[in-house]
């Protein structure tokens, strides 16, 4: 049972002695090379002055774009992807990709956004023409979670700018603050966005809100806190998920239902796009408020 045709490449009597442990992992996973330098199995290490199995993996270099949104950039290399500097270098939130463009003292670190899993990641590739979130922004973010988005928010908005973070779980709460220790600029709430006067004391008045709460009444929990923390003329981005609002029509009715109920209560919705094909059944919806208002 120690010996196949498979490994031929091998001394037999040698294999024949190994333990079945050893036997299998030289089988399965290549083991080391000969004593004389062979060249590693499928996989594995070659042995003293033998070359390494398996595939090396080159470096490619990634050119890094500014994207048209401030804040965000496209690194260009053998897949492109949505980058965001890393406010807090060194470390990543989610296990994300991290890349470093430039030499020495000028190294600057960036990090990947996952539009998989990131609602406004997935809004920004699908090509939404305004976002409101910038560089020295003040943004409310209801529904934060774990913080996987809010980490890319607080890399955009930069020292300058302000996150305030609210999430209801307790336990995507722990791991929130955890993220919100070593970003400064990252205000974690946690609390019941239903409720705003239980946070009045400690939300400014902000520049933008998103949302991501997927709850049933999620344009009356929007249109609440605008009411209380939004500037006029202030800028909205919702992620509007249909089956957590009514799972028996469909989502098109669903969408429209909801920016009515924002345009009732003085936002003025400028575009919907779908998250196709990240997230099925969700869109984004941009809107601002209270434009009469401001002008």
């Amino acid at each position: 049972h120690y010996w196949s045709p498979r490994l031929s490449h091998w001394n037999k009597s040698e294999l024949r002695q190994l333990p079945r442990k050893q036997w299998y992992q030289r089988r399965v996973h290549g083991g080391r090379g000969g004593r004389r330098g062979g060249r590693g199995g499928r996989g594995g290490r070659g042995g003293r002055g033998g070359r390494k199995g398996g595939f090396k993996k080159g470096g490619n270099k990634t050119v890094l774009v500014p994207h048209r949104f401030p804040g965000i950039f496209i690194g260009r290399g053998k897949e492109d992807a949505l980058l965001t500097k890393n406010f807090d270098a060194g470390n990543s939130v989610y296990g994300e990709k991290r890349v470093s463009i430039g030499e020495g003292e000028d190294k600057i670190e960036y990090r990947h956004w996952n539009p998989f899993r990131s609602k406004l990641g997935a809004s920004i590739l699908a090509g939404i023409e305004n976002m409101y979130i910038k560089p020295g922004a003040k943004l409310l973010y209801l529904g934060a979670a774990s913080g996987t988005s809010v980490s890319h928010c607080s890399d955009i908005v930069g020292k300058d700018g302000v996150v305030y973070a609210v999430e209801f779980s307790h336990r995507s709460g722990r791991d929130l603050i955890n993220v919100a220790q070593r970003r400064t600029n990252i205000v974690p709430i946690i609390e019941d966005a239903r409720h705003p006067l239980k946070y009045r004391m400690l939300v400014d008045m902000v520049d933008v809100i998103f949302s991501d709460v997927a709850q049933p009444d999620q344009a009356r929990i929007v249109c609440h806190n605008a009411s209380y923390f939004l500037k006029n003329g202030g800028g909205l981005v919702m992620s509007i998920k249909a089956n957590c609002i009514d799972s028996t029509v469909p989502a098109a009715k669903v969408f429209a239902s909801e920016v009515q109920k924002l345009a009732n209560e003085g936002f003025s919705p400028e575009e919907q796009v779908t998250l196709e094909p990240y997230e099925r059944d969700h869109a984004c919806v941009i809107a601002k408020y209270r434009v009469e208002d401001n002008e």
